[in-house]
């Protein structure tokens, strides 16, 4: 397995079915070891959630989406939150992904909780935000959050096929 240095992710993301799609601002998004991912959306997680064996009685937590001000900011007080991003990921068969928070988002006392970009994976993901700040987050919209880390694989995989395929998409 090698990870993917800036000239292959822009060839990725120029390719017939682009690696990423809806990203605000490529040049700054597109990083030497990976891309960012940025914010579209804040929700609120309400309930319970089920994980049993099988996907059948699976049950997520609803969630509450957040409206940004007029200044395009939400203030997130300590807590955790689900967050939408803005880029849809196309991740080739022989590429997976894994993610870590920005240092800035760090740096200000939270994180963002995030699991595997399998090979195959299509949609607009969504990871979870831990604000441990005690005075808070300001977030603008369409800031950086994450940074996507796109590892090749020895050989082609038959593909993600779970169901959060094409999540999130319209």
């Amino acid at each position: 397995m090698t990870a993917l240095a800036r000239e292959e992710i822009l060839r990725l993301i120029k390719s017939a079915k682009p690696l990423l799609e809806n990203y605000p601002d490529l040049e700054n998004q597109l990083q030497p070891n990976g891309f960012d991912l940025s914010l579209k959306q804040v929700r609120t997680l309400e309930g319970e959630g089920v994980l049993p064996t099988d996907n059948a009685r699976r049950k997520l937590p609803s969630n509450n989406p957040l409206e940004f001000d007029c200044n395009n900011q939400i203030k997130l007080m300590p807590g955790i939150y689900s967050v939408v991003y803005n880029e849809v990921v196309n991740i080739p068969k022989d590429v997976m992904a894994l993610a870590t928070p920005r240092s800035s988002l760090l740096r200000s006392g939270c994180t963002v909780n995030t699991a595997v970009w399998d090979a195959g994976y299509s949609g607009r993901s969504e990871s979870l935000l831990v604000v441990y700040n005690p005075a808070g987050l300001i977030l603008e919209r369409n800031t950086r959050l994450i940074q996507l880390v796109f590892f090749k694989l020895n050989a082609e995989t038959g593909g993600y096929c779970g169901i959060y395929q094409n999540e999130n998409k319209s």
